[in-house]
């Protein structure tokens, strides 16, 4: 009768493959019914569709103590092997099938005789079902390996060839930086460092992050991005040390363009700044500009800034960040660049992207973006509620622009404050300029 009810719950489970309660049940009366290898494989198929099964692990446990020590090469082979008697016959069966190998019970769990049983090898075990699964137990020194970089330094593959427009950005990027190094013997004859640092300034997601990979792919050097967070730290003197690793690491991999993003936040003024860790952070940052303990010759330092006005003046004195290049919105040609990258992926027809881009003066680069990611969502959800695939088309694009207004006009509002009442010496001439194109000074 007992086999007979094994039969039928082998049935129902070939039928109901999923059904994990029945798994359980039919696991159970294999182990009662000193069946425990039979049983190892429904508990390995019920523990990979719920790893923390607490049923299944306990009757993984009994099963575990009822199959007994493996045989050694020295134990006769028995002619014939029915259901091994898990006392006289030692794990006389072959290897399970690793496709429905159950997930072992950790080695910290100590090997304790079951009812004067011997006690379950788990060596062996573990090397038998080792990949069924990933293990549930790691090496905690794995994780903390001395000799990762903190900070990744990359190749970057752009170059000012891939900024569309932006002429005048890139002639200021050519007399600081390219001159000088496509021209050594120059170089040698009027004297001129490859050190030096550029302040990029503008209003924000107009392309400051990408001109500066696209100057280090043109110089063919190592490329350094790093922000706030990965310099401050909540302990005393971290932020410090943080900033000289840097340093150190774009040292050791010169040439490199080292980016520092947000430098307003990082180099602070000090006279506005009542937490003295923050000022020892600047006069750290100020240190290492300069070089005192080691030359940065061959490290090109750029900075980026929404807010150049709450950069600390002695970060802008010569042989730091001592030239100023303003990053604008994107001119006509620009435009039509980015319009032509974020499009080149999409099914698009029949677009003008001059038209397009002489209609979206005053759009930042990001603001470019989310038009052409406007226009492609409309055409999406037409083809689904049509049940018909179609292009982008220029409407798409054209009721986006409806609905997207260019985002820079709060900081332009707040650069104005600043070239009309606090240009001391001259420094934001050139967005005066631009602010006079715009009517807005």
């Amino acid at each position: 009768m007992h086999d007979a009810l094994l039969d039928s719950l082998r049935r129902a489970v070939q039928a109901a493959p999923t059904d994990v309660a029945l798994r359980l049940h039919l696991a159970e009366l294999l182990i009662d019914g000193d069946q425990a290898t039979e049983a190892l494989t429904h508990l390995g198929v019920v523990l990979q569709h719920d790893p923390t099964s607490a049923p299944a692990r306990s009757l993984l446990t009994r099963a575990m103590g009822s199959v007994g020590p493996p045989r050694t090469q020295d134990d006769p082979v028995p002619d014939s092997v029915a259901t091994p008697d898990p006392v006289t016959e030692p794990d006389s069966v072959t290897t399970p099938d690793p496709v429905t190998e159950p997930d072992l019970p950790r080695r910290d769990q100590a090997e304790q005789p079951t009812d004067g049983k011997a006690g379950f090898d788990w060596s062996r075990a573990e090397g038998e079902f080792a990949g069924v699964v990933p293990p549930m137990f790691v090496d905690g020194d794995a994780e903390d390996a001395e000799g990762v970089p903190a900070y990744d330094v990359e190749r970057s593959t752009v170059t000012l060839a891939d900024v569309g427009g932006m002429e005048p950005v890139k002639a200021r990027l050519e007399a600081a930086f390219l001159a000088p190094m496509r021209n050594p013997e120059l170089k040698a004859l009027y004297g001129k460092s490859l050190r030096g640092g550029l302040l990029l300034y503008g209003p924000p997601g107009c392309g400051k992050t990408f001109i500066a990979r696209a100057l280090a792919g043109e110089l063919g050097a190592q490329f350094v991005s790093v922000s706030l967070a990965d310099i401050l730290d909540m302990w005393i003197g971290q932020s410090e040390r943080n900033l000289h690793d840097v340093f150190e690491l774009a040292r050791r991999n010169a040439p490199c363009v080292l980016f520092l993003d947000e430098i307003d936040a990082l180099g602070q003024k000090r006279s506005q700044l009542r937490n003295s860790a923050m000022r020892s952070t600047v006069n750290q940052l100020l240190a290492e500009l300069d070089g005192v303990s080691t030359a940065n010759e061959g490290v090109f330092v750029l900075a980026a800034t929404n807010a150049p006005w709450d950069v600390d003046p002695a970060l802008r004195r010569p042989g730091r960040l001592d030239r100023t290049i303003l990053v604008l919105p994107p001119d006509e040609p620009a435009r039509a660049a980015i319009l032509r990258h974020h499009l080149r992926d999409r099914p698009i027809a029949s677009i003008d992207v001059t038209k397009l881009a002489k209609r979206t003066d005053g759009f930042s680069g990001a603001d470019l973006a989310h038009v052409c990611e406007a226009g492609a969502e409309r055409a999406l959800l037409d083809s689904a509620r049509t049940g018909t695939t179609r292009m982008i088309s220029m409407s798409d694009l054209e009721a986006a622009l409806r609905e997207i207004k260019p985002s820079i006009r709060p900081w332009l509002e707040s650069a104005r404050n600043v070239a009309l009442f606090a240009n001391e010496g001259g420094q934001y001439d050139e967005l005066l300029a631009y602010l006079k194109t715009r009517k807005m000074a």
